[in-house]
């Protein structure tokens, strides 16, 4: 039997291009078999950088058995994410990484299908439940951080931190056991994602990707009826349970929990990612951490919760979380394939090439960041964000695609911003700079070593 992710389970796929169907594009082939696999996992930022040194911005590569013409700029990432003439599949581009994991997912849906399962979830980003995401949220952080003091790994801590609020936003369930059991299907089935053997044999990562994604269907599956039933819960899970398509049809069970395992992994595991990559900087840079702290208390005293009404008043912390996002993208790269044949920059791509943009790269390019490796929040003042090219900075993605659930990552990470600096210093040791693991979401290796101190 074909595997869920091969090119035989999916006969409606267009039929993949081979490295001789693209050699008219310049670019590296690497070995037989393995190809350019090791190298583009063991350092993506150099290998790419080397790429466009060598061969320009639009090149060919050859990772996890897949030949891949990389299209780098921000003109690359709109023509892609924009996609004003549906050339592109991100079921076709997504599928053959994640459709073990996170089949049916809204990033590996097109077109119609994803307009309407998109329109479908939104019901659990409007207003009303944003509200009551903003108090779980309050009263989590109010609770929890004041606890983080003295020498601290972050990143296992924020991890943490941000699954109790999944499982109780998302799931409306007690932290405990439970949720440790969840939180460790999600973190095999997300390192699965970049495995270089592809096919789920036993104790490979492969092998504990697909074991976790069981174990979610299990736990999911037997709960829709009743959420259905139960108009008093209020989390995302049970509202996507009774949220209907524009057909006032209900979404079959596999369809609820395909969405439902996708959405906690990207707001989990990208959340947790991004919210680090902040406060790397903010200790790494004192001085942008006090003017946070300044702005913060000038919203609410320490100890105080925020109202939702108040969150558009984090200005200066919504830039210096952007300027994480860009100099450290949770999403690398992005993937899709072509539906039709196209020209890019003089190049012709065929139908069915797989291609890829990498927001990583071009949020490090000098010709829309002066001084990129700078860490300058005040990029992201109106005025800057005009003058650039809009699609220079796409850390959410971007037209049909964009991240459904960007403004509860802003919320919580201005939650958890408040929380934190208002009652406590973050500080690390001099000199002290952590190696980050790039793929397949950006992670500090050492945890990130942090100080934290009551103010």
């Amino acid at each position: 039997m074909a595997l869920a992710h091969s090119e035989a389970a999916n006969p409606h796929w267009v039929p993949r291009k081979k490295i001789g169907d693209l050699s008219h594009i310049p670019g590296e082939n690497g070995p037989p078999i393995i190809g350019t696999t090791f190298r583009v996992l063991r350092d993506p930022p150099g290998y790419g950088a080397h790429m466009v040194k060598t061969y320009g911005k639009v090149f060919r590569t050859n990772a996890f058995g897949n030949p891949t013409i990389s299209m780098v700029g921000a003109e690359a990432n709109e023509l892609m994410l924009f996609d004003r003439d549906k050339l592109f599949s991100s079921e076709q581009g997504w599928g053959p990484v994640l459709n073990l994991l996170f089949p049916r997912g809204l990033m590996l849906m097109d077109f119609d299908h994803h307009r309407m399962d998109r329109r479908a979830l939104g019901i659990a980003f409007k207003p009303e439940p944003m509200r009551a995401y903003t108090q779980d949220m309050n009263r989590i952080f109010s609770e929890q951080l004041k606890n983080w003091r003295g020498d601290m790994l972050f990143y296992p801590a924020i991890k943490q931190l941000t699954l109790d609020v999944a499982a109780s936003s998302f799931l409306g369930i007690p932290l405990g056991p439970e949720a440790d059991k969840i939180n460790t299907a999600f973190v095999d089935m997300v390192q699965a994602s970049v495995a270089p053997i592809r096919a789920p044999i036993p104790f490979t990562s492969m092998g504990k990707g697909v074991a976790g994604r069981k174990y979610l269907i299990d736990y999911f599956g037997p709960q829709i009826a009743e959420r259905r039933r139960n108009e008093n819960r209020q989390d995302m899970f049970s509202q996507f349970c009774r949220s209907r398509r524009e057909d006032g049809e209900y979404m079959s069970d596999g369809e609820l929990i395909d969405h439902m395992n996708f959405l906690m992994m990207a707001a989990h595991d990208t959340i947790t990612s991004s919210v680090t990559s902040m406060i790397w900087y903010l200790a790494k840079y004192p001085e942008w951490q006090e003017k946070l702290r300044q702005e913060c208390l000038s919203i609410a005293p320490a100890g105080s919760d925020i109202a939702f009404a108040d969150l558009d008043k984090f200005e200066l912390t919504e830039y210096a979380f952007k300027e994480a996002l860009r100099m450290i993208s949770p999403v690398p790269s992005i993937p899709r394939r072509a539906l039709r044949d196209f020209e890019f920059m003089g190049f012709h791509i065929p139908k069915g090439t797989a291609v890829s943009i990498s927001p990583a790269y071009v949020h490090m390019m000098e010709e829309y960041w002066p001084e990129p490796a700078t860490f300058d929040p005040m990029r992201f003042t109106p005025d800057k964000v005009k003058a650039r090219h809009k699609y220079a900075w796409v850390p959410f993605g971007g037209g049909a695609h964009m991240c459904l659930g960007l403004h509860f990552a802003y919320m919580q990470m201005k939650l958890f911003t408040h929380h934190l600096l208002t009652s406590a210093k973050v500080e690390i040791a001099d000199g002290y700079a952590p190696a980050w693991q790039p793929w397949p979401i950006p992670k500090p290796k050492d945890g990130l070593k942090i100080s934290i101190t009551a103010i």
